[in-house]
């Protein structure tokens, strides 16, 4: 099939066949371009792909077909016009802020997200002359009340890392759009599977391809997806110029992970809404985060803008950090590690891991307690990973 119109299809056909453009040798898996720059068959054809004048590939930093087969599946399952791939998560969020934002652009980021996302804002970001503000996520007045004449951006991530917090993606796409600013939504805990932002009124979409997407483990990447102008020209030029590039290797493996995620998912969040089920009855568990069940503050909300409640359950156990510390290491199934998205279940105390760099005061604000810890449901038996857990409840 030669360039169809993949809304056309189901998403499981889409995430098992989009960008893949065969090559003469008519292989039937993505081929690995496992090479650092291209050749070109005269001086003239050269300098006209350099100069933008002609279609094809330049140098692996800008232009990859096994890259570009990963851009085009990742951009058509989330209902993009263009993806640009990056070697990690981070390297995206960086990417979209520097190619889109003029050094005094105002950005309101949600409170509560990822501790390295809050560090990148507040630590490097307003070095750069972009102030910040956090808005509490769920609290669509404080949103607004943060916005300033000179605001030009919206960030969050939603469910947020690690509490499972919602932010109303719509609700929040009016306001960006009656202030001129971006809506930038982190997707990595639905994936397009679960959640499609740019259908809520999103302009960009952020993947941590290492986690959901790879599935495994295996790999650290990221991308970028939104339209043919800010992502496909801005933030193209800014990965072309500073090179935060995707390996082939790694959107292969990332490409593979597609294919399989819809099914995935499925299980992620079958398995996750028993064990929160579980996990309530514990008399050791003092709350349960999870959107699944019917007392999280956006359950209804939920139910609206998700397709699925997800795979990410975080507890909150009695006796702060010795009790959360005697669950991990009383553990002997469960991997302890801070990645998730992977078919291993992962627990990890985010006090002092995910947001062990931030202060105090801001895990406080973002309510990580001594005794929280995040378990990233896998692929294992639920029984089993329960079983695991009551060792150290």
């Amino acid at each position: 099939m030669s360039n169809p119109d993949w809304n056309e299809f189901d998403f499981a056909t889409t995430a098992v066949r989009a960008g893949h453009v065969r090559t003469h040798e008519g292989e039937h898996s993505e081929a690995i371009f496992s090479t650092s720059s291209f050749v070109f068959q005269n001086a003239a054809e050269a300098a006209a792909r350099f100069q933008n004048k002609l279609p094809g590939n330049v140098y692996s930093r800008f232009t990859n077909p096994t890259v570009r087969t990963f851009e085009q599946r990742l951009a058509a399952l989330e209902g993009g016009e263009c993806c640009v791939a990056t070697s990690s998560g981070m390297a995206a969020i960086m990417a979209t802020c520097v190619a889109l934002l003029e050094a005094g652009d105002h950005i309101v980021a949600a409170s509560g997200m990822f501790g390295s996302t809050t560090q990148l804002f507040k630590k490097y970001l307003t070095r750069m002359g972009n102030p910040v503000d956090f808005a509490q996520i769920d609290c669509i007045d404080d949103w607004r009340n943060k916005i300033t004449p000179q605001t030009k951006m919206l960030f969050l991530e939603t469910p947020t890392n690690p509490l499972t917090q919602l932010a109303d993606i719509a609700a929040l796409a009016e306001i960006a759009e009656k202030n001129n600013a971006l809506l930038v939504v982190d997707n990595c805990f639905c994936t397009p599977v679960l959640q499609k932002p740019l259908d809520l009124g999103a302009h960009i979409v952020i993947h941590s391809a290492t986690k959901f997407i790879d599935g495994q483990g295996r790999c650290v990447g990221g991308a970028v997806v939104g339209d043919k102008q800010r992502v496909g020209e801005d933030i193209f030029a800014y990965l072309r110029t500073a090179g935060p590039t995707m390996s082939p290797f790694n959107a292969w493996v990332f490409l593979k992970g597609l294919e399989t995620l819809e099914i995935r998912m499925q299980r992620h969040c079958e398995s996750a809404a028993k064990l929160a089920q579980w996990l309530q009855d514990e008399p050791s568990v003092e709350r349960v985060h999870y959107p699944g069940l019917s007392q999280h503050p956006q359950h209804e909300l939920c139910k609206q803008q998700q397709t699925g409640f997800g795979g990410i359950v975080s507890i909150e156990v009695s006796g702060g950090k010795e009790a959360a510390w005697k669950v991990i290491n009383s553990t002997e199934l469960l991997s302890i590690t801070a990645n998730l998205g992977d078919a291993k279940t992962t627990i990890t105390h985010p006090a002092t891991t995910t947001h062990g760099r931030i202060t105090d005061e801001e895990r406080a604000a973002a309510g990580i307690s001594d005794g929280l810890l995040r378990i990233a449901v896998g692929l294992e038996s639920p029984e089993d990973i329960f079983t695991d857990l009551k060792r150290g409840l």
